[in-house]
């Protein structure tokens, strides 16, 4: 199956289309053929569907900062998708708005490309901070010197999405919102990973941003089943407790990774780091360890995992072995460039 790229310049959109073999829209078997409306600027959407022995997407299309690419693997019934930003970071006030469609029988693999660099803020508009009318947010963020990222995804049913992105380090005074919301039908499955760094440990910044929130709301046949919040925030201050800077509150830790996990097709992986959180053995040690996890159920098809470490490095060899299991699924390739 070829493939048409379309760059509109006008609105600095790039637009993926996949074309039937005859070079026409997707007929009765497919998709059909439609127009792609434009999208403001840092907007994203991703289609993805099963089509015989294929993923194929109807529609993969971003706008500045944000840029899509999907390379092409060998494994069946599987697409993956990079999620960069042009310059290799986020800057302040830069917006970014995506939407994701996992339709019948697809599997989604979405990663990015080292870890996503949230850059100091500084105040002003950007042309990326234009607002949404997808914002899931009450606050007008045109002028704000937050780096935002709403993104929105949504699973059918026998589908799976396996989000994979490396860590986000935050710069000096950077301020950065995360806002991502999951919505799957019955017997979709569903991978997420949600984690961040200290900061550049290399150039002495650890813990020195000025914010960090990251909300993720799993919903399935539109029942939430999960919430988890993190907010840091170096001027938040119990007045009842003694002051303490992120740092103080957060080593000896420098990376903290969220996992978490639901759906049929991660039921052997669950059963897998169950049965090693069984064997656990806690006791009084004289120094914090390198690498500390727990699990949490959520019903009977899900979980979440919390991991921090000294080192990210640590972090990614764990996550690594743990989520082993799904390499059958994405296969060998496609798991490898996840933990390059």
């Amino acid at each position: 199956m070829s493939s048409k790229s379309l760059n509109d310049r006008d609105s600095g959109q790039d637009i993926l289309s996949l074309p039937s073999s005859s070079g026409e829209g997707m007929g009765t078997q497919g998709f059909l053929a439609s127009p792609i409306e434009k999208i403001h600027a840092g907007g994203g959407r991703i289609c993805v569907a099963s089509h015989g022995q294929k993923a194929v997407f109807s529609e993969l299309s971003a706008t500045y900062p944000l840029k899509l690419l999907s390379p092409r693997i060998a494994q069946d019934g599987v697409a993956v998708v990079y999620i960069l930003s042009y310059g290799g970071g986020l800057v302040s006030g830069d917006r970014v708005d995506l939407s994701v469609d996992v339709q019948l029988g697809a599997n989604l693999v979405l990663l990015s490309q080292g870890s996503t660099k949230v850059f100091k803020s500084r105040p002003g508009q950007r042309l990326a901070s234009v607002k949404s009318r997808h914002d899931f947010s009450n606050t007008d963020a045109s002028m704000s010197p937050l780096t935002r990222q709403n993104m929105l995804f949504t699973v059918k049913a026998h589908s799976a999405l396996f989000l994979l992105p490396d860590p986000v380090t935050c710069f000096r005074d950077a301020s950065y919102n995360q806002v991502q919301r999951f919505e799957l039908f019955e017997d979709a499955s569903l991978v997420v990973l949600d984690w961040f760094t200290s900061g550049r440990k290399s150039l002495g910044e650890e813990w020195v941003f000025s914010r960090y929130y990251s909300i993720n709301e799993i919903f399935v046949d539109g029942k939430r089943i999960a919430k988890d919040v993190t907010l840091l925030d170096d001027k938040l201050i119990n007045a009842k407790l003694p002051p303490r800077t992120l740092g103080d509150r957060l080593a000896p830790y420098s990376c903290y990774a969220m996992v978490l996990l639901y759906g049929p097709k991660l039921q052997e992986t669950i059963g897998h780091i169950t049965a090693e959180y069984g064997q656990i053995s806690v006791f009084k040690a004289r120094s914090p360890a390198d690498l500390i996890w727990s699990l949490s159920p959520i019903n009977s098809a899900g979980a979440v995992v919390r991991v921090a470490g000294r080192e990210t490095e640590t972090v990614k060899l764990w996550l690594q072995k743990a989520l082993r299991g799904i390499e059958h699924v994405v296969g060998t390739d496609v798991y490898q460039r996840a933990f390059v």
